[in-house]
């Protein structure tokens, strides 16, 4: 049907500043007239929020030319017109904008079926040619169907006569969309009346101006969701690289908001006086989904490394190997001696005590492999012992290998065949040294604060079963904390605006402590803002309780909470901050969302709010 208009309610006038007017402005002088719609040209620039700049455009129109009622249409990508905003004040109907009643009527289709276009329907033949179209009086138009117009009519006892419908064309002139207003009304008797000529260039002036206006919101809508699409595949990105650490860039974002959302409705101090606008919801948006980007630049095996010798590859297959060549040696000096005359049960005895020992021995340096809390220094003595049992090659280990390994072996002499070797070993090639340039100033610009290893990366077999906690030698620990100096560097070349300037400290601070032993830049809590250091919480929260990690069973609810306060009292965490994570319930919510039923246990926040007391 043809659109009817509707009418801004009492509410909604004051809510927008009482710009719809009644005759005054159909009977100002023309001065005043422009000086309005200068001062509506003005206001339209500044609007931002999308609702009220559709209801501006609208009431402004209507106020310009004294209109009972106005449809503002806004041109779809499927070509159709989405009714956003009507208004009859004389019906008082208010649909669409800030009023919240959704707008019953289905878009009015450009082009039928057949790919004709629709020149039946006013606004469509508005949006169609781009025309200006005045009509004194509907049910005598020959040209258009105003057959939808008729029966709304009898149905509601209204009478649509005179419209003036207008096209909003973008910079480039392409119909954005249609502005329609209905039943001009006499400034002194109230009769409905012909728009007339003066008013038809006054509402194409402000047609002009709020399609500036619209479509510069349009593209900074645009702009936002393309920001935000980027943004959220890079994340997703870098969850799909490792199937070990997937999700943890988006639920990160999820659990900082809503400990932010639990400071900002918090009377309590230190929330008293924090809050955030819109902009700085965004800001903190931004920066919770790219709080880890910088991991795009940490090698796969080091971010999934499950076992102490893995590498592309667990490199456990290959020293097995070695085992299996050590027990046939043994079989064959069995059987040598057997063959010499050697007493046959004497030496079956020894081989088999070698044998068990063999056994024994690849067992301990499996079980070592899988790394764990603690290796003791008995265990590394006897990885070290074991490591000096050695068996002989006989195959030139220089063939088949990469320009890289063949350049780590360039300064080592290649051993004679055949050559006795360790069954564990640190050998030369196994350290990768640093690139040119590869170092870490301490005058750096961003005030990184990190103590760079010697090396990149150092593979030997003895070295990395030796490694105390866990699986992670000092090289790669360092190169999994480096993801936070990338994501800072990163962050910082990007151009972000002023409304957006603090999107690398959100993001770069979740790694530091409250008292200056984190890492990069060793922050303390006065240092970083209540963003940063509620996205620490989040991120430690969700890493202890994922149940998505290689290395480490999920905690429990309980247990992964004990942790946080544990951390809270060593001042590695903001104790504030965690006394409202657990006070809101905070954790309780996510908890439900994405932890497993059986990780959801019983959890007394009173013991933890305590402390150490």
């Amino acid at each position: 049907m043809e659109a009817c208009g509707t009418a801004l309610g009492p509410a909604g006038a004051a809510d927008l500043g009482e710009v719809a007017m009644t005759g005054t402005a159909a009977t100002a002088e023309p001065v005043a007239r422009f000086e309005r719609l200068i001062a509506v040209g003005i206001a339209l620039s500044s609007e931002r929020d999308h609702d009220r700049l559709m209801e501006r455009i609208l009431l402004e129109a209507k106020g310009l030319s004294n209109a009972d009622g106005g449809t503002l249409y806004l041109k779809t990508e499927d070509e159709r017109l989405r009714f956003e905003i009507m208004r009859t004040d004389s019906l008082g109907i208010a649909m669409g904008g800030t009023t919240g009643k959704a707008i019953p009527f289905p878009p009015l289709a450009l082009f039928d079926a057949e790919g004709a276009p629709n020149h039946k329907n006013v606004a469509t033949h508005v949006a169609l040619t781009g025309a200006t179209i005045e009509i004194p009086d509907a049910y005598t138009a020959a040209d258009f169907d105003f057959s939808g117009t008729r029966k709304f009519d009898e149905g509601t006892g209204y009478r649509s006569k005179s419209f003036l419908t207008v096209p909003l064309k973008n910079h480039e002139g392409d119909v954005i969309g249609v502005l329609q207003l209905l039943n001009a009304r006499h400034p002194e008797s109230g009769a409905v009346v012909p728009f007339g000529g003066d008013v038809r260039p006054l509402i194409e002036a402000l047609a002009s101006q709020a399609a500036v206006a619209l479509d510069n919101r349009q593209l900074i809508d645009a702009q936002r969701r393309l920001i935000d699409s980027f943004i959220t595949l890079i994340a997703k990105a870098i969850d799909a690289k490792s199937p070990y650490t997937g999700g943890h860039c988006q639920r990160v974002p999820e659990l900082t908001q809503m400990l932010a959302k639990a400071a900002c409705e918090s009377d309590a101090a230190p929330f008293t006086d924090f809050a955030l606008t819109e902009e700085e919801w965004y800001e903190l948006h931004i920066a919770s989904w790219l709080h880890d980007c910088g991991k795009v630049t940490t090698p796969e095996y080091v971010v999934d490394k499950a076992t102490k010798l893995e590498t592309i590859y667990n490199r456990l297959h290959e020293i097995r190997t070695r085992f299996e060549i050590i027990k046939r040696d043994a079989e064959i000096d069995y059987l040598k001696a057997v063959a010499a005359g050697g007493d046959e049960a004497a030496l079956k005895a020894e081989r088999d005590r070698k044998l068990a020992e063999i056994d024994a021995d690849f067992a301990f340096i499996a079980e070592c492999n899988i790394g764990g809390e603690f290796m003791a220094e008995d265990r590394i003595e006897r990885v070290k012992r074991i490591a000096g049992i050695t068996w002989w090659r006989t195959l030139d280990d220089r063939l088949g290998l990469s320009v890289a390994e063949l350049r780590r072996l360039s300064s080592i002499p290649a051993r004679p065949l055949p050559a006795e070797e360790p069954l564990l070993a640190d050998r030369p090639e196994h350290i990768v040294p640093r690139e040119p340039g590869d170092t870490l100033p301490s005058d750096n610009p961003h005030g990184f604060k990190i103590d760079r290893p010697e090396n990149k990366y150092n593979f030997g077999e003895v070295y990395n079963l030796c490694v105390a906690r866990g699986t992670l030698t000092a090289e790669e620990r360092y190169k999994i904390n480096d993801h936070i100096v990338q994501t800072i560097v990163m962050l910082g070349e990007l151009p972000f605006p002023k409304n957006l300037s603090r999107v690398p400290e959100y993001a770069g601070g979740h790694h530091e402590t409250m008292i200056g032993t984190g890492y990069p830049k060793g922050l303390r809590r006065e240092e970083m803002s209540l963003p940063a250091r509620a996205m620490a919480i989040a991120d430690i929260f969700e890493a202890l309780t994922a149940s998505d990690r290689p290395y480490k069973k999920a905690k429990s609810l309980s247990e992964s909470l004990d942790i946080m306060a544990s951390m809270r009292d060593a001042q590695h965490i903001d104790p504030d901050l965690f006394a409202l994570f657990l006070t809101s319930g905070a954790y309780r919510k996510y908890a439900e969302t994405h932890l497993k039923p059986e990780q959801i246990d019983e959890v007394d926040i009173a013991p933890l709010l305590a402390g150490k007391a």
